[in-house]
């Protein structure tokens, strides 16, 4: 695998976690300020606007719905999935809503509250508010089996949460240590197993049952997303050094990294197509960085217009 083509997209504004449409080739990129709408050659094909602060992307193809969780308004924005047209804007029970995961199972929307340290948990028909469920520590990314189990990673105690959609309670917290503040979350649903990587340069796979630690894999530094392809075994970490860790089980359960993929500096987080079995990392070039203020990190400013995803396959 290797990049194969760079998508020069433009446009201001930070971004997040990219969500990808398989069925219709759509992928939804979150600017800040707005949701950008592209298909996969990089076209922008429509946007989500007054999006403030704008994490994550949520699909419901089966009600025709998708749903941004905004973390400066504390709302969640719904759109219909077919036109893109702005349905209503809800408010979140929690600050910072971040990460946002829809459950096919029981229908509800759950967007994961970083300063409010819960995730509130939505009707995805009515939109009515079912219930608000207490994280104890700041929410990072979530995983869904569609069947009513969700997971989320707990990035300051370094813990994987077991929620029940149904009961919307949280059925088992456990230990991802050594791994620390864990950032992304996949799930290889067929096989139960859970891909969480975190800001130590470590993959964890866990057994989805149990919490069981199975490995422990090292990654790249920066890493933020990860991702998981069902038809070709693949897990995926997305470091935001400039790698793409890919990461394999045999056929024993044995876990190893099977390649490290030079993509680029700022590219950490990623979305998957399984359809084509290519990946899709957000990136920009950067200026340098001004100096740090004492007891601040200096960031180093994007540079206009410079946008781009990345396409990294196994073809042409």
């Amino acid at each position: 695998m290797a990049v194969l083509k760079v998508l020069k997209v433009g446009g201001e504004g930070g971004w997040d976690y990219v969500t990808l449409d398989a069925e219709t080739g759509r992928l939804f990129v979150p600017r800040s300020t707005r949701v950008m709408v592209l298909d996969l050659a990089g076209k922008g094909v429509g946007e989500i606007p007054n999006t403030a602060g704008v994490h994550g992307v949520a699909l419901a193809q089966d009600l025709d719905r998708g749903f941004t969780s905004n973390g400066r308004a504390n709302t969640m924005t719904v759109f219909k999935l077919s036109t893109l047209e702005v349905l209503k804007e809800v408010k979140t029970t929690g600050e910072n809503p971040d990460a946002i995961l829809y459950d096919a199972a029981t229908k509800q929307v759950f967007t994961f509250n970083g300063r409010g340290q819960n995730a509130t948990v939505f009707d995805a028909a009515t939109l009515e508010v079912k219930g608000t469920i207490p994280m104890s520590g700041k929410p990072e990314f979530p995983a869904g089996d569609g069947k009513g189990h969700v997971y989320v990673n707990v990035e300051d105690t370094s813990e994987l949460l077991a929620i029940d959609a149904k009961a919307l309670k949280v059925e088992a917290r456990w230990s991802l240590k050594p791994l620390v503040d864990p950032t992304g979350l996949a799930m290889d649903v067929a096989n139960q197993r859970l891909f969480a990587v975190g800001g130590n340069k470590l993959m964890a796979v866990v057994d989805a049952r149990t919490g069981k630690i199975l490995a422990t894999l090292p990654i790249g530094e920066g890493c933020d997303g990860a991702a998981f392809d069902p038809g070709t075994g693949n897990a995926y970490a997305s470091n935001g050094e400039g790698t793409l860790t890919v990461v394999r089980g045999d056929s024993k359960g044995h876990y190893v990294t099977v390649s490290t993929i030079p993509t680029k500096k700022g590219a950490r987080t990623l979305v998957v197509d399984e359809k084509t079995h290519r990946v899709f990392l957000p990136a920009a070039e950067f200026g340098p960085a001004p100096e740090a203020q004492p007891g601040q990190r200096s960031r180093p400013p994007m540079v206009a217009g410079s946008f781009q995803i990345l396409v990294v396959g196994a073809g042409n």
